[in-house]
Protein backbone atom coordinates (compact mmCIF):
# COMPACT_ATOMS: atom_id res chain seq x y z
CA UNK A 1 0.00 0.00 0.00
CA UNK A 2 2.89 2.61 0.57
CA UNK A 3 4.95 2.16 -3.06
CA UNK A 4 1.13 2.21 -4.21
CA UNK A 5 0.01 5.49 -2.39
CA UNK A 6 3.56 7.04 -3.93
CA UNK A 7 2.88 6.01 -7.13
CA UNK A 8 -0.52 8.08 -6.93
CA UNK A 9 -0.33 11.31 -8.64
CA UNK A 10 -1.60 13.49 -5.78
CA UNK A 11 -3.33 16.66 -5.27
CA UNK A 12 -3.04 18.69 -2.42
CA UNK A 13 -5.93 21.03 -1.17
CA UNK A 14 -5.35 22.22 2.34
CA UNK A 15 -1.95 23.33 3.25
CA UNK A 16 -1.06 26.44 4.67
CA UNK A 17 2.37 28.26 3.49
CA UNK A 18 3.98 29.38 6.62
CA UNK A 19 2.37 25.81 7.98
CA UNK A 20 4.51 24.10 5.57
CA UNK A 21 7.88 25.14 6.53
CA UNK A 22 10.06 22.32 7.51
CA UNK A 23 12.72 21.77 9.72
CA UNK A 24 15.59 22.37 6.72
CA UNK A 25 13.92 25.39 5.49
CA UNK A 26 13.65 27.01 9.30
CA UNK A 27 16.80 26.37 9.59
CA UNK A 28 17.61 27.70 6.52
CA UNK A 29 15.91 31.20 7.19
CA UNK A 30 16.60 30.93 10.92
CA UNK A 31 20.51 31.04 10.25
CA UNK A 32 19.43 34.48 7.47
CA UNK A 33 17.71 36.06 10.73
CA UNK A 34 19.02 34.71 14.02
CA UNK A 35 17.85 37.95 15.76
CA UNK A 36 14.54 35.81 15.70
CA UNK A 37 15.74 34.00 18.25
CA UNK A 38 14.92 31.00 17.04
CA UNK A 39 17.74 27.91 17.10
CA UNK A 40 20.47 27.94 14.97
CA UNK A 41 21.37 24.43 15.40
CA UNK A 42 19.82 21.24 13.83
CA UNK A 43 19.36 19.40 17.37
CA UNK A 44 18.21 22.32 18.79
CA UNK A 45 15.68 23.35 16.32
CA UNK A 46 14.46 19.62 15.38
CA UNK A 47 13.48 19.67 20.16
CA UNK A 48 12.08 23.53 19.17
CA UNK A 49 10.30 21.87 16.53
CA UNK A 50 8.52 18.79 17.75
CA UNK A 51 4.83 19.16 18.60
CA UNK A 52 3.69 19.25 22.09
CA UNK A 53 1.10 21.07 22.38
CA UNK A 54 -1.64 23.76 20.61
CA UNK A 55 0.04 26.62 22.33
CA UNK A 56 3.38 25.41 21.68
CA UNK A 57 2.27 25.10 18.04
CA UNK A 58 1.15 28.39 17.83
CA UNK A 59 4.57 29.57 19.45
CA UNK A 60 6.74 27.65 16.32
CA UNK A 61 4.20 29.08 13.69
CA UNK A 62 4.43 32.59 15.19
CA UNK A 63 8.01 32.46 15.40
CA UNK A 64 8.38 31.02 11.69
CA UNK A 65 5.80 33.70 10.41
CA UNK A 66 8.41 36.77 12.39
CA UNK A 67 11.20 35.60 9.95
CA UNK A 68 9.71 36.00 6.62
CA UNK A 69 10.72 39.49 5.91
CA UNK A 70 10.95 39.83 2.12
CA UNK A 71 10.19 37.65 -1.36
CA UNK A 72 13.80 35.82 -0.76
CA UNK A 73 12.16 34.27 2.69
CA UNK A 74 9.09 33.64 1.33
CA UNK A 75 10.71 31.94 -2.03
CA UNK A 76 12.68 29.86 0.29
CA UNK A 77 9.46 28.87 2.11
CA UNK A 78 7.67 28.09 -1.04
CA UNK A 79 10.47 26.38 -2.67
CA UNK A 80 10.61 23.80 0.41
CA UNK A 81 7.10 23.40 0.49
CA UNK A 82 7.76 22.37 -3.26
CA UNK A 83 10.55 20.16 -2.58
CA UNK A 84 8.45 18.11 0.17
CA UNK A 85 5.15 17.88 -2.25
CA UNK A 86 8.11 16.88 -5.68
CA UNK A 87 8.95 14.05 -3.21
CA UNK A 88 6.02 12.65 -2.87
CA UNK A 89 4.60 12.38 -6.09
CA UNK A 90 1.97 15.09 -5.56
CA UNK A 91 1.48 17.30 -8.71
CA UNK A 92 -0.60 19.82 -7.78
CA UNK A 93 -1.38 22.08 -4.84
CA UNK A 94 -3.96 24.74 -3.37
CA UNK A 95 -1.75 26.59 -0.94
CA UNK A 96 -3.01 28.95 1.59
CA UNK A 97 -1.56 32.06 1.92
CA UNK A 98 -2.45 35.14 4.24
CA UNK A 99 -1.30 38.48 3.29
CA UNK A 100 -2.61 40.45 6.31
CA UNK A 101 -0.29 38.83 8.45
CA UNK A 102 3.08 39.21 6.33
CA UNK A 103 1.10 43.24 5.80
CA UNK A 104 1.30 43.56 10.12
CA UNK A 105 4.84 42.51 9.76
CA UNK A 106 5.99 44.78 7.71
CA UNK A 107 6.60 43.06 4.47
CA UNK A 108 4.80 45.17 1.21
CA UNK A 109 2.25 43.47 -1.35
CA UNK A 110 4.77 43.55 -3.76
CA UNK A 111 7.48 41.77 -1.64
CA UNK A 112 5.12 38.98 -0.98
CA UNK A 113 4.02 38.70 -4.60
CA UNK A 114 7.35 38.25 -6.13
CA UNK A 115 8.09 35.81 -3.39
CA UNK A 116 4.74 33.83 -4.85
CA UNK A 117 6.10 33.89 -8.08
CA UNK A 118 9.20 33.52 -8.34
CA UNK A 119 8.54 30.06 -5.95
CA UNK A 120 6.05 29.47 -7.89
CA UNK A 121 8.37 29.22 -11.16
CA UNK A 122 10.55 26.88 -9.25
CA UNK A 123 8.10 24.79 -8.09
CA UNK A 124 7.22 23.79 -11.82
CA UNK A 125 10.59 22.84 -12.56
CA UNK A 126 10.12 20.26 -9.74
CA UNK A 127 7.13 19.44 -11.42
CA UNK A 128 4.92 20.37 -9.07
CA UNK A 129 2.11 23.16 -10.02
CA UNK A 130 1.29 25.69 -7.36
CA UNK A 131 -2.33 27.09 -7.01
CA UNK A 132 -2.95 30.18 -4.13
CA UNK A 133 -5.79 30.65 -2.14
CA UNK A 134 -5.41 34.55 -0.10
CA UNK A 135 -7.48 33.83 3.11
CA UNK A 136 -8.45 36.02 5.81
CA UNK A 137 -7.37 35.45 9.28
CA UNK A 138 -10.66 35.68 11.02
CA UNK A 139 -9.61 36.44 13.77
CA UNK A 140 -8.09 39.76 13.07
CA UNK A 141 -12.38 41.13 11.72
CA UNK A 142 -13.18 42.93 9.05
CA UNK A 143 -10.34 45.40 8.43
CA UNK A 144 -8.02 41.99 7.74
CA UNK A 145 -11.09 41.04 5.38
CA UNK A 146 -11.32 44.53 3.85
CA UNK A 147 -7.20 44.19 3.02
CA UNK A 148 -6.91 41.01 1.71
CA UNK A 149 -9.94 41.18 -0.67
CA UNK A 150 -8.03 44.37 -1.92
CA UNK A 151 -4.96 42.42 -2.11
CA UNK A 152 -6.74 39.61 -4.13
CA UNK A 153 -8.43 41.56 -6.32
CA UNK A 154 -6.17 44.40 -7.28
CA UNK A 155 -3.42 42.16 -7.94
CA UNK A 156 -4.64 38.96 -8.77
CA UNK A 157 -1.51 37.09 -9.17
CA UNK A 158 -0.88 34.27 -11.42
CA UNK A 159 -2.39 31.38 -10.06
CA UNK A 160 -4.69 32.96 -7.77
CA UNK A 161 -7.90 30.75 -7.44
CA UNK A 162 -9.68 30.93 -4.46
CA UNK A 163 -10.78 33.02 -1.32
CA UNK A 164 -10.77 31.58 2.02
CA UNK A 165 -11.23 32.15 5.88
CA UNK A 166 -8.78 30.80 8.65
CA UNK A 167 -7.84 31.28 12.07
CA UNK A 168 -9.55 30.50 15.05
CA UNK A 169 -13.46 29.40 14.46
CA UNK A 170 -15.00 30.50 18.13
CA UNK A 171 -16.20 33.52 18.45
CA UNK A 172 -15.67 34.67 14.93
CA UNK A 173 -18.97 33.98 13.41
CA UNK A 174 -18.77 33.37 9.13
CA UNK A 175 -21.99 35.43 8.22
CA UNK A 176 -19.81 38.78 8.88
CA UNK A 177 -17.40 38.25 5.85
CA UNK A 178 -20.56 37.55 3.62
CA UNK A 179 -20.27 40.96 1.76
CA UNK A 180 -15.99 40.28 0.64
CA UNK A 181 -17.04 36.69 -0.18
CA UNK A 182 -19.80 37.77 -2.07
CA UNK A 183 -17.21 40.42 -4.26
CA UNK A 184 -14.23 37.57 -4.75
CA UNK A 185 -17.43 35.17 -5.92
CA UNK A 186 -18.09 38.05 -8.44
CA UNK A 187 -14.45 38.08 -9.23
CA UNK A 188 -14.44 34.60 -10.09
CA UNK A 189 -12.55 33.14 -7.17
CA UNK A 190 -13.97 30.51 -5.44
CA UNK A 191 -14.84 30.12 -1.79
CA UNK A 192 -13.30 27.93 0.21
CA UNK A 193 -13.70 28.72 4.10
CA UNK A 194 -12.27 26.85 7.25
CA UNK A 195 -15.61 25.45 9.17
CA UNK A 196 -16.05 23.15 11.87
CA UNK A 197 -12.88 22.28 13.00
CA UNK A 198 -13.46 23.42 16.12
CA UNK A 199 -16.64 24.35 16.55
CA UNK A 200 -20.34 22.62 15.42
CA UNK A 201 -22.41 22.02 12.97
CA UNK A 202 -23.73 25.57 12.67
CA UNK A 203 -20.83 26.97 11.56
CA UNK A 204 -20.55 24.81 8.88
CA UNK A 205 -23.85 25.13 7.38
CA UNK A 206 -23.12 29.38 7.88
CA UNK A 207 -19.96 28.57 5.63
CA UNK A 208 -22.49 27.24 2.74
CA UNK A 209 -25.44 29.56 3.49
CA UNK A 210 -23.75 32.81 4.04
CA UNK A 211 -20.06 32.19 2.56
CA UNK A 212 -21.54 30.31 -0.30
CA UNK A 213 -18.88 27.20 0.01
CA UNK A 214 -17.68 25.54 -2.24
CA UNK A 215 -15.43 23.40 -0.38
CA UNK A 216 -15.51 23.18 3.69
CA UNK A 217 -11.74 23.51 5.19
CA UNK A 218 -11.82 20.64 8.06
CA UNK A 219 -15.82 20.14 8.50
CA UNK A 220 -14.97 17.54 11.05
CA UNK A 221 -18.15 18.36 13.10
CA UNK A 222 -20.56 17.51 10.31
CA UNK A 223 -20.87 14.16 11.43
CA UNK A 224 -23.24 15.36 14.24
CA UNK A 225 -25.41 16.70 12.22
CA UNK A 226 -27.04 13.94 9.90
CA UNK A 227 -29.05 16.53 8.18
CA UNK A 228 -26.33 18.51 6.81
CA UNK A 229 -23.93 14.96 6.33
CA UNK A 230 -26.70 14.64 3.69
CA UNK A 231 -26.95 17.86 2.48
CA UNK A 232 -22.85 17.69 1.68
CA UNK A 233 -23.35 14.38 0.04
CA UNK A 234 -26.40 15.54 -1.93
CA UNK A 235 -24.45 18.76 -2.90
CA UNK A 236 -21.43 16.66 -3.61
CA UNK A 237 -19.28 19.60 -1.60
CA UNK A 238 -16.22 18.32 -0.90
CA UNK A 239 -14.25 18.29 2.57
CA UNK A 240 -10.99 19.07 3.22
CA UNK A 241 -10.11 16.49 5.69
CA UNK A 242 -6.68 16.79 7.90
CA UNK A 243 -6.72 13.80 9.94
CA UNK A 244 -3.11 13.98 11.33
CA UNK A 245 -4.21 18.00 12.31
CA UNK A 246 -7.27 17.21 14.33
CA UNK A 247 -5.53 14.72 16.46
CA UNK A 248 -2.86 16.76 16.90
CA UNK A 249 -4.75 19.60 18.21
CA UNK A 250 -6.96 17.33 20.49
CA UNK A 251 -10.30 17.66 18.30
CA UNK A 252 -10.37 13.75 18.02
CA UNK A 253 -8.61 10.80 20.26
CA UNK A 254 -7.17 9.23 17.09
CA UNK A 255 -7.33 8.41 13.08
CA UNK A 256 -9.26 5.78 14.20
CA UNK A 257 -11.75 7.30 15.99
CA UNK A 258 -11.70 10.30 13.32
CA UNK A 259 -15.12 10.76 11.94
CA UNK A 260 -13.65 10.19 8.24
CA UNK A 261 -15.11 7.24 8.16
CA UNK A 262 -18.84 8.40 8.67
CA UNK A 263 -18.02 10.52 6.59
CA UNK A 264 -17.68 7.92 3.62
CA UNK A 265 -20.00 6.32 5.09
CA UNK A 266 -22.72 9.11 4.41
CA UNK A 267 -21.49 9.68 0.24
CA UNK A 268 -19.87 13.35 1.30
CA UNK A 269 -16.72 13.52 -0.89
CA UNK A 270 -13.73 13.60 1.58
CA UNK A 271 -10.15 14.67 0.32
CA UNK A 272 -6.89 13.97 2.21
CA UNK A 273 -4.82 16.99 3.68
CA UNK A 274 -2.03 17.90 6.04
CA UNK A 275 -2.91 21.63 6.88
CA UNK A 276 0.79 22.00 8.29
CA UNK A 277 2.38 19.25 7.94
CA UNK A 278 5.89 19.41 9.54
CA UNK A 279 4.47 21.26 12.90
CA UNK A 280 1.87 17.91 13.12
CA UNK A 281 5.03 15.54 12.17
CA UNK A 282 2.66 14.67 9.19
CA UNK A 283 3.51 13.91 5.39
CA UNK A 284 0.38 13.47 2.34
CA UNK A 285 1.93 9.83 1.78
CA UNK A 286 1.57 9.52 5.31
CA UNK A 287 -2.13 10.83 6.10
CA UNK A 288 -3.14 8.79 2.87
CA UNK A 289 -1.87 5.73 4.37
CA UNK A 290 -2.99 6.16 7.93
CA UNK A 291 -6.60 6.26 6.70
CA UNK A 292 -6.09 3.38 4.92
CA UNK A 293 -4.78 1.82 7.81
CA UNK A 294 -7.52 2.60 10.11
CA UNK A 295 -10.30 1.99 8.14
CA UNK A 296 -8.52 -1.05 6.19
CA UNK A 297 -9.33 0.69 2.84
CA UNK A 298 -8.55 -1.25 -0.55
CA UNK A 299 -6.37 0.07 -3.06
CA UNK A 300 -9.21 1.26 -5.07
CA UNK A 301 -11.00 2.63 -2.12
CA UNK A 302 -7.29 4.91 -1.75
CA UNK A 303 -7.32 5.59 -5.42
CA UNK A 304 -10.95 7.28 -5.00
CA UNK A 305 -9.47 9.43 -2.18
CA UNK A 306 -7.10 10.90 -4.97
CA UNK A 307 -9.75 11.09 -7.60
CA UNK A 308 -11.87 13.26 -5.17
CA UNK A 309 -8.82 15.48 -4.55
CA UNK A 310 -8.48 15.95 -8.11
CA UNK A 311 -12.01 16.29 -8.85
CA UNK A 312 -12.72 18.88 -5.80
CA UNK A 313 -9.39 21.11 -7.30
CA UNK A 314 -9.69 24.16 -9.15
CA UNK A 315 -7.50 22.47 -12.02
CA UNK A 316 -8.33 23.32 -15.88
CA UNK A 317 -10.39 20.13 -17.10
CA UNK A 318 -8.26 18.63 -19.47
CA UNK A 319 -5.69 18.48 -16.76
CA UNK A 320 -7.81 16.80 -14.41
CA UNK A 321 -9.08 14.20 -17.41
CA UNK A 322 -5.35 13.52 -17.60
CA UNK A 323 -4.48 13.01 -13.58
CA UNK A 324 -7.64 10.93 -13.37
CA UNK A 325 -6.35 8.52 -16.08
CA UNK A 326 -2.74 8.43 -14.41
CA UNK A 327 -4.79 7.52 -11.19
CA UNK A 328 -6.30 4.37 -13.43
CA UNK A 329 -3.32 3.39 -14.71
CA UNK A 330 -1.36 2.94 -11.07
CA UNK A 331 -4.95 1.12 -9.98
CA UNK A 332 -4.67 -1.12 -12.61
CA UNK A 333 -1.03 -2.32 -12.41
CA UNK A 334 -1.98 -3.55 -9.14
CA UNK A 335 -5.14 -5.59 -9.73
Amino acid sequence: MRSFIHALPKVELHVHLVGSASADTVLELARRHPEAGVPTDRAELERFYTFRDFDHFLKVYWAVQSMLKDRHDIHTLVVGLAGELARQNVRYAEVTVTPYNHFLDGVSGDEVLAGLESGRAAAAALGVELAWCFDIPGEKGLVAARETLAFALNERPEGLVSFGLGGPETGVGRAQFAPFFAAAREAGLHCVPHAGETTGPETIWSALRDLKAERIGHGTSCVDDPALLAHLALKGIPLEVCPTSNVRTRQVASIEAHPVRRMLEAGVVVTVNTDDPPFFGASLEGEYLAVASALDLSHADVARLAENAVLASFLPNPRKTSLLEEISTVLAAVR
